[in-house]
């Protein structure tokens, strides 16, 4: 029965085609305007600016200002040719293409006196028309229903999203609490720590100012020694011959002091008192006295070893002939530290380490391999004592106890911050997505956390819908931001067959990058084209079911059906 109901309506409509086509009116005028177009009564012009006979209709003179009296001729310049096109779609030309030899109305109407070669070709281009609609009729309806799915989808999500949110804020007030609490025990435990550190802090403190003093107080009688030392003849004054008899301060090592060697270490000056030689000259000569008077010092007959100050003193600057003043590296020399060798006093200078050594007496109870023994005892016992050194608390046992409480207290409201920063963070990006416009029924939604790519000769493109628009060349690396989600901006009525991605990256003295998305009806989610019509401006073009519909003549259709059944 819906098939000959089918039928039926199809004959219908082609005996209206038919019809219509028959209906007398002169060439060039639609159907819609055939009543004006009376033979038997003059014509009035369209736009009422005259009156002519009917037989100036189409005669090739245009007499009418918007040129209604000739539809079917190209006498007027805005006069327009409507085109019947039976069996296809009707259409409407500009009538300066009447007969111009181009053949515009698949009917062949519009060159009726030309020499244009035109066949009717109405049927064959209706009929792939009308296959081409249906095609696209089928695919329509098929992205309807998948549309449906992704609603129901959309929706789940959505209350998933919900009912996270919900549990993810219960969570948060508990980590909230529990922060809180832990936050005060770390105040409780802090306090007695700080009190017990300040004692260390001050005592350290004193320590430190005791030590600086000693330095201090050392090095000026260090000081005050070689001033008293370099000053012969005792007055208190240091002179430049003075300064010329030590060979000290040979620094470029010709044999001889010059003066301008003299007076570098005079500050430029004939002579020096023992308060300036304190506050600048000492600071000067300090590095090569020290090492004058370690080199040619006889060696002490004492056992004592050389303090670490001394051992540690560098070498004095070497004057260049042409240059005789030394460089701030070479005077810096004294703030640097030097390795110390670590000479073996054990050696039997008669030991030439070779077999043919003579012999010594062994003990009685020596064997063979206790040497070795003893030695890898000594080196355990060498470790366990600098680990015992390394692990002695630095502070007494009861300030301690304090330090570790302190130090757990600390880490477990760290612990506790985080969980806290945390949830806050996931909660945020959940309220973020659920403040986001995914359509009218939820459908956009299950586009988010995908990216759809489209290659073109230079560039990869992807779009993930509602995050953000790329561009990436095919031979380089490096990706180029086209714009960030911005906002829904389709024409009133279709508001959600547009995306705006907007504020990508700047364009070389030019504006910021930016991705207009055009949305169609398809059966997948698919990025089908892109181009850039503007410097910088670029249109994307997304297929979804998302944005399917169901047409008028749908709706009209399964009412139709829905009829049926109840009848």
């Amino acid at each position: 029965m819906k098939v000959l109901a089918a039928f039926s309506l199809v004959c219908v409509a082609a005996g209206a085609v038919v019809r219509a086509a028959e209906v007398l009116r002169p060439r060039g005028v639609p159907l819609s305007k055939a009543s004006f177009y009376d033979p038997t009564r003059d014509f009035s012009c369209l736009d009422g600016s005259g009156t002519v006979p009917f037989s100036y209709v189409n005669d090739d003179y245009c007499d009418c200002q918007d040129g209604s009296d000739e539809p079917g001729t190209a006498a007027c310049p805005n006069g327009f040719f409507h085109c019947t096109n039976a069996g296809h779609s009707s259409l409407t030309l500009p009538s300066s293409r009447v007969n111009d030899g181009v053949c515009d109305c698949c009917d062949a109407s519009d060159e009726y006196a030309s020499s244009a070669n035109c066949v009717d070709t109405c049927r064959e281009m209706g009929r792939a028309a009308r296959e081409e609609a249906v095609k696209r009729r089928e695919e329509r309806l098929q992205g309807y229903q998948l549309r449906q799915s992704m609603i129901e989808d959309g929706n789940k999500r959505k209350k998933e999203a919900e009912s996270k949110i919900e549990e993810l804020r219960k969570e948060k007030e508990e980590a909230d609490t529990v922060r809180t609490e832990k936050e005060e025990l770390k105040k409780t435990a802090e306090e007695p720590e700080k009190e017990a550190l300040e004692k260390y802090r001050v005592a350290e403190s004193e320590k430190k100012a005791q030590e600086e003093v000693l330095v201090k107080e050392r090095d000026e009688a260090e000081a005050k020694e070689a001033f008293v030392h370099l000053d012969n003849n005792g007055d208190g004054v240091l002179t430049m011959e003075e300064m010329m008899s030590r060979q000290t301060f040979d620094t470029n090592r010709d044999g001889q002091v010059s003066e301008e060697e003299a007076k570098f270490y005079l500050q430029q000056e004939e002579s020096m008192t023992l308060e300036n030689f304190l506050s600048t000259g000492w600071p000067m000569m300090r590095p090569v006295y020290r090492m004058d008077r370690r080199m040619f010092t006889p060696p002490s007959t004492t056992t004592e070893a050389p303090s670490l100050e001394e051992e540690l003193s560098p070498p004095p600057p070497v004057f260049d002939e042409e240059d005789p003043y030394p460089t701030d590296e070479q005077l810096d020399g004294d703030d640097e530290e030097e390795e110390v060798e670590d000479f073996d006093t054990n050696v039997d200078p008669e030991d030439d380490g070779s077999e043919d050594a003579e012999d010594y007496d062994l003990p009685d109870d020596y064997q063979e391999g206790d040497s070795k023994e003893d030695d890898e005892d000594d080196e355990d016992e060498g470790e366990t004592q600098k680990e015992e050194e390394e692990e002695e608390p630095k502070y007494d046992e009861e300030t301690q106890k304090l330090v570790d409480a302190a130090n757990e207290a600390r880490e477990q409201f760290d612990e506790a911050d985080r969980r806290v920063r945390d949830l806050t963070r996931e909660l945020r990006s959940l309220e973020e997505t659920q403040g986001k416009d995914y359509g009218p029924e939820e459908e956009f939604r299950v586009l988010e956390g995908n990216c759809y790519e489209f290659t073109d000769r230079e560039y990869t493109y992807r779009l993930c819908p509602f995050d953000k628009a790329i561009q990436k060349p095919k031979s380089g690396h490096g990706e180029t931001r086209l714009g960030q989600w911005g906002e829904w901006t389709g024409p009133e009525g279709n508001k959600y067959s547009r995306m705006l991605y907007s504020n990508g990256q700047a364009c070389w003295n030019g504006p910021t990058r930016s991705a207009d998305v055009h949305i169609s009806c398809g059966t997948e989610n698919k990025l089908t084209a892109v181009s850039e019509p503007n410097r910088c401006e670029y249109v994307f073009l997304f297929s979804s079911p998302a944005i399917c519909t169901k047409s008028e003549e749908d709706l009209s259709e399964e009412g139709t059906q829905h009829s049926h059944t109840e009848l």
